[in-house]
């Protein structure tokens, strides 16, 4: 964070946002919260151990990136 007001500060986090409401939310019809609380765990499971993200580097899963290791190394 470089200062209050930077408009960069949360580019990562406000990309997140709107990648989970656009490929997610709005794409589905829940039933009941339970299964949309279900849904969007799933979700950011696979957005952080399945999908890869180019921007960081050569096509890691973000839990690659910050662990670096394999995902199927972790457990």
């Amino acid at each position: 964070m470089d200062g209050k007001g930077r408009v960069i500060d949360n580019i990562f986090v406000e990309r997140f946002w709107r990648t989970l409401k656009y490929e997610e939310v709005y794409t589905k019809c829940y039933e009941t919260v339970a299964e949309c609380r279900a849904s969007i765990g799933e979700f950011i499971r696979k957005y952080n151990e399945v999908r890869l993200h180019q921007s960081l580097g050569v096509y890691d899963t973000p839990f690659e990136a910050y662990y670096q290791l394999p995902v199927g190394a972790a457990c």
